[in-house]
């Protein structure tokens, strides 16, 4: 007997297929998702198709040009500068919390995704280096122990890993990252805000240059 999947499960399958397409840049800016084809390739229904682009939407990955034309939203200047103005005032307090309150293991599965971030960059693996570089961020996320600014990133999550993408400087952001490591790992909070909030600026500068051609303000 074929086991029928709940349609909350359908709708979360396909929203994270499309969320994840659009993050690796298999679906770009401007592209158009069309309820139909989408159904097919899922191999669903139309309904929870359309409720994952709702989804999409309210994430700030897709809008609605027309009522009918859904298409993958275009990043502005002021989009990017927005994200990083946030993901600067938490990560860098962040940063600091997770220095004062590492433990040995959170920091040995910090040196575990660099040695894994290392391996991606040398292979040139863009999908993987976004994924690997998310779960470092929030490893810090968590090792700070506040579970209200893990509640605070969560919605902008997705489009932070979106921007990651963007970033192709992969050699500069994995030593970025290992520095970051080292300031968190010395136990002193001032010296990893600082490192973190180095490590964000530029990366907005560098995401700033990739996606617009042009340095920021």
């Amino acid at each position: 007997m074929t086991k029928i999947e709940p349609l909350g499960a359908v709708r979360e399958r396909v929203l994270a297929g499309l969320r994840q397409d659009i993050i690796a840049g298999r679906l770009r800016p401007g592209d158009r998702l069309v309820e139909r084809e989408l159904a097919d390739r899922f191999q669903v229904s139309r309904v929870p198709v359309r409720e994952a682009i709702r989804a999409l939407v309210a994430e700030g990955f897709v809008l609605f040009e027309t009522p009918r034309r859904a298409v993958v939203r275009r990043l502005t200047p002021a989009d990017v500068r927005e994200l990083f103005e946030l993901r600067e005032a938490l990560e860098v307090y962040a940063a600091g919390l997770a220095a004062s309150r590492a433990t040995p293991e959170a920091l040995t599965e910090l040196r575990e995704l660099l040695r894994n971030a290392a391996d991606a960059t040398e292979a040139g693996d863009a999908e993987t280096i976004t994924d690997i570089n998310t779960r470092f961020h929030d490893r810090i996320l968590a090792m700070a122990g506040n579970s209200l600014l893990i509640s605070v990133m969560e919605p902008v999550d997705g489009r932070l890993r979106w921007l990651t993408r963007q970033n192709e400087e992969w050699p500069q952001l994995l030593t970025e990252h290992r520095e970051l490591y080292e300031a968190i790992a010395s136990g002193d909070p001032d010296r990893a805000r600082t490192h973190a909030l180095s490590h964000v600026r530029a990366n907005y500068r560098s995401t700033v240059r990739h996606l617009f051609g042009e340095e920021p303000d």
